[in-house]
Order: C-alpha cells, then structure tokens, then sequence
C-alpha cells in the first residue's frame, strides 16, 4: 500500500490536507471506514455476493450504458451505475463505460477510482463538519434513514476505531 498510494492519490493533493490536523485525520479515518467495510476488510473488490442488478441508467444519455456490461459495484468504495463509471473513467483514463471491471482488474485504477469517487461525494461534507454521517449517505445512502441499521453501525465502528488509531476524536453526527 505503501508503494502505491503515490501513484494513485497524486491527483488528489486536498485528500487528508484541508482544515487542521484533526479534521485532515477524521477524513483518513473516514475513507478507510468506508473502504475497511465496502471490502469486507479489504478481502472483496466486486459486490460480495455479486452483481445485484446491471445499475444501468438509461436515461443518461451522457454515459450511455454499453449493453454487453453491467456497472455494479466494483472497488474499494464499490462504485457504481454508468454515471460513476463514466465520468471516472473520463477523469482518471480508462474506459469505464466499455471496461468497468478495470476498476477489480487493475490495482492502480482501482484506488485511483476510489480517491475519485471520494473527492467528488465526500470530501466536501467530512471537510466541511457535517459529520461522518453525511458521508455514509454519500456513499451507500440506502443504508441510512432505518434502510440497513448494522451497516451503518458497523461504518461507524469501523471510523471510530480508525480515528482511535489516529488520536483522534471521531466528532460529532456519526450516523445517518
């Protein structure tokens, strides 16, 4: 990991740099929560138990979907629908659209991937105060509301143990 995570956050300068010390810890401690648990501990790149549903858009008409793929989530954030993979793609240089399993098969693009789905939905709120909470929302929002209580205590769990490790307070607004 060491290795590669030059290579995969130098687009992202802002990661775990903006506001004081803390708040750059609470937004590491924040990211490896979600990864820790979209990847089962780091032990899963594709949805556990596979893909649920092709998450193809067709009104998108941006990134239109290529019918011979399915963009379920993949990844250490598992991104997915052909709105993620489209624009991520485009950013970090792959063809989401016609190659999303690029994002399992390719350790570099996979992480690049993550780092570009962090920076675009959750970045902003951890950095802004609004609470590890909001970022659940960012990332897997159907969790929230009652939708998937053990997973958002586990997200939970899993931030405060990492900002523990950090010396950090995990704040306030934990769930969602």
């Amino acid at each position: 990991m060491r290795n590669l995570y030059p290579r995969v956050a130098s687009g992202y300068t802002e990661f775990g740099a903006v506001g004081t010390a803390d708040d750059s810890k609470r937004e590491i401690a924040a990211f490896f929560a979600h990864v820790t648990h979209e990847t089962g501990h780091f032990c899963y790149i594709e949805e556990i138990d596979g893909p649920s549903e092709d998450y193809c858009d067709e009104w998108n008409i941006q990134y239109p979907c290529n019918p011979n793929k399915g963009y379920y989530g993949r990844g250490p954030i598992q991104i997915s629908w052909n709105s993620n993979y489209g624009p991520a793609g485009e950013s970090i240089g792959f063809d989401g659209l016609n190659s999303p399993e690029t994002t399992a098969n390719d350790v570099v693009v996979s992480f690049k991937t993550a780092f570009w789905f962090w920076m675009n939905n959750a970045h902003s709120i951890i950095t802004s105060g609004q609470g590890f909470g909001a970022t659940i929302r960012a990332i897997n929002g159907i969790e929230c509301g009652g939708g998937n209580p053990d997973a958002v205590q586990a997200r939970v769990q899993y931030y405060i143990d990492y900002c523990n490790h950090c010396g950090v307070s995990p704040g306030d607004n934990l769930t969602c």
